[in-house]
């Protein structure tokens, strides 16, 4: 027999070996694994096969006679409800509003904390605080600072002549859900500010400098080199952020609970009321399912973006 035939039957064997081995790893690495998908099936999965269930049944507390199959009227009741677009609109209102607030802010502190500066470390720490302070503690704090009889803010704004009086911020309809926004955006904002930070010490020293070198200003040099650099980072952030602020209910509730008059009630608001105060949990269901169609479609629209990027 030839060396060859000889091994042959060795690397057969040594093959058909690895081969079960590899089940083997595979086998181990699924019961691994299988805890994780038992909890993710029953919290989230479940939960959310429930809701879609719901929103095509009559379930309402307050009326147990009415039940069964609803088909896709709630859905178009919910639709129909007086309020439902005036908080759509507040909800478009308050996610670009804050989204916006944060990016811009994020980036500018983002800069200013790239700098060579001295303190800079401790800068780098202090802002995170708003980031970490409770949302509840954060909203009670700013509705206490705002309030017209004894709140600070307005103390400050009448001291310095900016206004005559002092204005309820949270109560005029004008001005309650930009004043949320606004409190928002303080809180949100350094989360943008480190992960911009992140991507901005990425960004090459040399090229920027080779860029001033050739005379290319500062204004130039930010939007044809340093912000491109950041793309990735941007749209990562912008596109968790969306969809973070518009299914954020409590700093809302904490602060105005979606008054006066709806005048800052958004979608989740509007699904808490028919939760928990009308007990209209098909209703809810149908609203809660509609919001969850928003981000599946977001959520689409980024992963085109991000493989038409890969791909080109």
């Amino acid at each position: 027999m030839t060396q060859l035939e000889l091994e042959r039957p060795t690397k057969i064997k040594r093959k058909f070996g690895m081969t079960l081995r590899e089940k083997r790893i595979k086998r181990v690495a699924y019961l691994f694994v299988l805890p994780a998908v038992l909890f993710f099936l029953a919290m989230n999965a479940y939960p959310l096969v429930t809701v879609l269930w719901d929103s095509f049944q009559y379930k309402n507390l307050m009326n147990k006679a009415l039940s069964g199959w609803a088909g896709l009227a709630n859905y178009s009741e919910v639709i129909h409800n007086e309020y439902f677009r005036k908080a759509l609109w507040n909800t478009v209102v308050w996610t670009v509003l804050s989204v916006a607030g944060e990016y811009v802010l994020g980036l500018i502190s983002a800069f200013a904390l790239n700098q060579k500066i001295k303190g800079r470390t401790a800068f780098r720490a202090i802002i995170i605080v708003p980031w970490v302070v409770p949302i509840v503690v954060a909203g009670l704090t700013w509705t206490w600072m705002l309030t017209p009889d004894y709140g600070i803010i307005n103390l400050w704004l009448v001291k310095l002549h900016i206004l005559d009086e002092p204005v309820y911020w949270l109560g005029e309809l004008d001005t309650a859900l930009l004043t949320v926004v606004f409190v928002n955006i303080w809180r949100s904002f350094p989360f943008f500010t480190i992960s911009l930070l992140a991507g901005l010490q990425s960004v090459s020293r040399d090229i920027i400098e080779a860029a001033a070198i050739d005379g290319a200003g500062v204004r130039k040099r930010f939007f044809y080199i340093v912000l491109p650099q950041l793309k990735t980072v941007s749209l990562t952030m912008i596109f968790i952020h969306v969809i973070w602020t518009a299914i954020n209910f409590d700093f809302i509730w904490v602060m105005t609970e979606g008054g006066p008059l709806y005048s800052s009630e958004t979608l989740p608001i509007m699904i808490y009321r028919y939760a928990m105060q009308d007990y209209n949990f098909g209703n809810a269901s149908a609203l809660a399912s509609l919001m969850l169609g928003f981000m599946m479609a977001c959520f689409v629209i980024y992963y085109m973006m991000t493989v038409k990027k890969n791909r080109g």
